[in-house]
């Protein structure tokens, strides 16, 4: 019955993607503005029948329904609950599912955003965007289709697969990501509405770039919290592999992080205008490629948790979706918007423009060293692997310069910049850095990428400060107020601009953790018997013994270690193994002791009951900054709502003296 109940919803999503998206497409290019009301039903219609299918599939899971076939395949009655509604996103087609309900959700925001609204472009927008959820609620009623019947019915299932109820980030991480790859349908469908209206005004532009960076933030959030996961989890005592899944997330956010960028140049110079809607339209193209690569089972990765043989399917729809495209750039582009030339080298727009291009070098490199063994082995047979040596090497160089620019750019005017502007803008900064780098050198640190990374970060970090706060000491010196109060009041004033700065922050503590955890790295192993030490980095770890217990879904061994930090603190760490019935080895849980300097971080790798309370093998490591990584997210949250929050009517609060407040008055970024 809940079989039939759900695969009923799914048909009848389908039917509502169908009938939206050739009445949209339709009606908005023959103007119909009755066919808007339609539209905006049968998106309703999806969001409620895709919202129906999944509650059904929850309903299945959490009753033990083994005669649906995708609870037989992941539901187990020793699954705890948590992990029971968190196996609907565990395999191919519950996470197929999954994604057409937020799809779901997000049409629906926008239909409802966009109901007051005028022109015949969310008719045509909501039509683009159906018409990707028909492909979705296609692959859902068809090839991925979860709600099948079983026959006989077994008495219990697997449950979902053994990482993925091994932590609880696991119950956040897909959701977050799903939630960016999801969200890039929205600015597609704007950018196509758009092209085929021939007309980008600045009311669209704005919704184009406030639904991006929805977006955008989910992804990001994903992003670092998937590294974590990896890192909590997996227990090779790294967050980033340049895995092929690894890959497919951070290719779109790199074209919807310099989308956001060129934003800026389009509404305030009117130029790139085709480039800015290249990287809108390539965002939501990269998201359907690692949607494909995730779920196609055409890669070996960890975090592709099934095989498949949809492939095929999604490449049909990726080729569509390309051709539609570069299609619509070619015949409906050039009418957009005039172009207007850049007023010169030394400029904030010129900045902007570097910047694009080398976010746009970096998706090359990324996508080139990610597809290439799948082109090699298709064309010529041959099984080729490109590894983190080549990512690192291509890729380190270019997120360096990236680094820079993010301290030039806010740095330089708007239009050209004077000798004087050049001296008053970077002397400070510069000299932060080299005094950064100074430091560093003097501590005994070495390293070339390292070095430049953590002063580089000095130099970006103080520019941002400057920028940042730079509204909030002019106010409190021309209008007396008090700190907190000039800084809320001149944020509310420009908080497209200071979302922006804290966003940037966020950005240097990702690159100094990262630079920090992978060259200072310190590693160690050792087997040890009861009361016997290893130490590494200043840490002492003695380990006490051995315990074991059972959760309902799994039974554990974990060892005892005393651990004596650096800084003469004292605690206790239980690295263990974990056994689930139906997995053939063992799932460790790393140990970590996080503090603001560094992690203490253990595995388990063996252990011996026998003799005198049993002997454990352990792997040790150091990393140093690694937790700022993680500590990065509510920066970046917080920075992403502010810029996204609607702003009042920006009013000038500072004097001429300054470019950098002058932009600040006015809300630039």
């Amino acid at each position: 019955m809940r079989g039939t109940l759900g695969y009923a919803f799914v048909l009848g999503g389908l039917l509502c993607a169908i009938f939206g998206a050739v009445v949209g497409i339709e009606g908005g290019l023959r103007r119909r503005p009755a066919t808007r009301l339609w539209v905006e039903r049968a998106t309703t219609g999806f969001f409620l029948c895709m919202l129906g299918a999944n509650l059904t599939m929850v309903w299945a899971l959490v009753a033990h329904d083994f005669s649906v076939q995708y609870v037989s395949h992941v539901g187990s009655r020793s699954t705890p609950l948590v992990y029971t509604v968190v196996s609907l996103w565990s395999a191919l087609e519950g996470s197929i599912l999954f994604w057409g309900a937020i799809l779901g959700v997000y049409l629906f925001a926008f239909a409802r955003a966009q109901h007051d609204s005028r022109g015949r472009n969310v008719e045509m927008a909501l039509g683009a965007m159906l018409g990707a959820a028909t492909f979705f609620a296609f692959l859902i009623a068809g090839p991925a289709n979860p709600f099948g019947p079983v026959s006989p019915v077994p008495p219990d299932g697997p449950g979902p697969n053994a990482l993925l109820q091994n932590h609880i980030l696991m119950v956040i991480h897909p959701p977050m990501l799903y939630c960016g790859y999801v969200g890039m349908t929205v600015p597609f469908g704007i950018a196509v509405a758009a092209l085929l209206d021939g007309h980008l005004g600045e009311a669209w532009l704005n919704a184009l770039r406030r639904w991006t960076l929805l977006a955008w933030t989910f992804l990001t959030v994903g992003i670092i919290l998937g590294s974590w996961w990896a890192y909590a989890v997996l227990g090779w005592g790294g967050y980033w592999a340049w895995d092929p899944v690894e890959n497919a997330s951070f290719l779109p956010w790199l074209t919807a992080t310099a989308f956001l960028h060129a934003t800026m140049l389009q509404e305030r110079r009117r130029v790139l205008t085709l480039w800015t809607m290249s990287l809108a339209l390539a965002s939501f193209a990269l998201t359907v490629l690692g949607t494909f690569m995730t779920r196609s089972g055409i890669f070996n990765s960890v975090h592709s948790f099934t095989q498949s043989d949809i492939g095929p399917t999604f490449l049909v729809f990726l080729g569509v979706v390309v051709a539609v495209s570069i299609g619509l750039l070619a015949v409906r582009g050039p009418m957009l918007a005039p172009e207007d030339p850049l007023p010169g080298l030394a400029s904030r727009e010129t900045a902007i423009l570097v910047n694009n291009l080398l976010f746009a070098a970096l998706t090359f490199t990324i996508l080139l060293g990610t597809v290439f063994p799948l082109v090699r082995e298709a064309f010529f047979g041959v099984r080729v692997s490109v590894g983190a040596p080549y990512f690192n090497r291509m890729a380190i160089p270019l997120g360096i310069a990236v680094l820079f620019l993010m301290g030039v750019g806010p740095s330089l005017p708007w239009g050209r910049a004077d000798a004087g502007t050049f001296q008053r803008q970077f002397l400070v900064p510069l000299a932060v850095g080299l005094a950064v780098l100074g430091g560093c050198l003097l501590a005994g640190l070495r390293g070339g990428a390292a070095l430049t990374t953590f002063a580089l970060g000095g130099f970006v970090a103080t520019v941002t400060l400057r920028e940042l706060f730079l509204p909030t000491f002019v106010r409190m010196r021309e209008k007396g107020e008090k700190p907190w109060t000039s800084f809320a009041r001149s944020a509310a004033r420009a908080r497209r601009r200071t979302g922006g700065y804290l966003v940037h922050l966020a950005v240097v503590l990702v690159f100094v953790a990262i630079a920090a955890s992978q060259a200072y790295v310190q590693h160690t192993t050792g087997t040890l018997m009861p009361g016997q030490t290893l130490s590494l980095g200043g840490y002492t770890v003695r380990f006490t013994g051995l315990e074991e217990g059972a959760d309902p879904h799994r039974r554990w061994v974990a060892a005892r270690l005393d651990v004596t930090t650096p800084r003469g603190g004292h605690g206790t760490l239980a690295p263990r193994m974990n056994f689930y019935e139906r997995s053939t080895d063992p799932v460790g849980s790393p140990a970590v002791a996080s503090s603001a300097f560094d992690d203490l971080y253990l595995t388990l790798l063996a252990f011996n009951e026998n003799g005198q309370g049993g002997s454990a093998s352990f792997n040790m490591w150091t990393f140093p900054l690694v937790g700022w990584i993680w500590w990065s997210i509510p920066l970046f949250v917080l920075g992403a709502l502010v810029a996204a929050w609607p702003k009042r009517r920006s009013v000038p609060v500072v004097s001429e003296g300054s470019t950098a407040a002058a932009d600040a008055a006015r809300g630039t970024a």
